[in-house]
């Protein structure tokens, strides 16, 4: 199994499709949902403007719309819209909504391979985004795969198992190209049942090379709900990952759903907030307009 294009894709929207089901209530009256996909990314089908009438329905003063981009010519968001279109369509929708009381963001969601740093970094330093998302992926591909996984973590470690995918965010945390991390142990998804959110909690020790690396680099921890409606059932990561991150110095989190159906747009997100309250965070980052910004809790949130 070698680290070279065993990473960096994701779902299909079959998969997506499949895996979305929603159990937990849509969260309302939050200032931000800092991570949805539309139809401009190849694993949604949602209009933006399907996810501005419900955050105005349910008063979440602000979004970031943050479509995949990838790097790597075999995988799915490989040019499949360009930087112009999206950005015309986010800005577009952000003046229609604009007297809705509600802000809408343009971001993106890029696969950080490392192989594909450099032009990542080219790609940042020549275009602009209010919001960037740095996320390692899983793709058909990967070993992580649901259709390979079991043909080899049989009699592994949980650390073998882990290790080339953590070892992957840790890259793209000493990058220093993102704003915040994306899902970063996204493979519970994957390895689930074979390893369960016990055997993960277990083992905090093998999440500290990738939270020393975020901490060193001042990258966020992005607490991903899309896991409460998956099988883990938890957070990506949960709840103690998070508090362990602020142990080891970490200063910045923020929280998003994750939605790639209209259906799940703000699912879990309190859910995602508490959990940032809970490790004793009291604000989340975002940027806008190339500055970072704090974005308090709610005070019924705070502890």
């Amino acid at each position: 199994m070698g680290a070279r294009g065993s990473v960096g894709r994701y779902a299909t929207l079959s998969e997506a499709t499949q895996a979305d089901k929603p159990s937990i209530e849509q969260a309302g009256d939050l200032p931000l949902d800092s991570h949805l996909h539309t139809d401009l990314s190849p694993d949604s089908n949602v209009a933006i403007d399907a996810y501005a009438a419900q955050a105005v329905e349910r008063r979440i003063d602000e979004i970031a719309i943050t479509d995949h981009i990838d790097f790597d010519p075999t995988a799915p968001a490989f040019n499949y819209a360009t930087y112009v279109t999206r950005e015309r369509q986010v800005r577009e929708a952000a003046e229609r909504w604009a007297s809705d009381g509600l802000q809408i963001r343009f971001g993106t969601e890029i696969t950080y391979a490392s192989e594909f740093e450099t032009d990542i970094r080219e790609h940042l330093r020549q275009y602009r985004y209010d919001f960037v998302i740095g996320s390692v992926h899983v793709g058909d591909r990967s070993p992580y795969h649901a259709d390979a996984v079991q043909g080899w973590v049989a009699g592994r470690s949980i650390a073998a198992i882990v290790r080339p995918y953590f070892d992957e965010v840790t890259a793209a945390a000493r990058s220093g190209l993102f704003d915040t991390l994306g899902h970063v142990d996204f493979i519970k998804r994957y390895l689930y049942p074979h390893l369960t959110p016990a055997d993960f909690a277990a083992a905090p020790e093998l999440y500290e090379p990738m939270l020393r690396a975020m901490v060193e680099s001042g990258v966020g921890l992005e607490i991903n709900t899309r896991g409460l409606r998956q099988s883990p059932a938890e957070t990506y990561p949960a709840a103690p990952i998070v508090a362990l991150f602020r142990e080891l110095g970490g200063k910045h989190v923020t929280a998003g759903s994750d939605a790639h159906l209209a259906g799940s747009f703000a699912y879990g997100l309190e859910d995602g907030y508490r959990v940032a309250a809970g490790a004793g965070f009291q604000e989340l980052m975002f940027r806008r307009g190339g500055s970072r910004l704090a974005v308090p809790l709610p005070a019924r949130l705070r502890t």
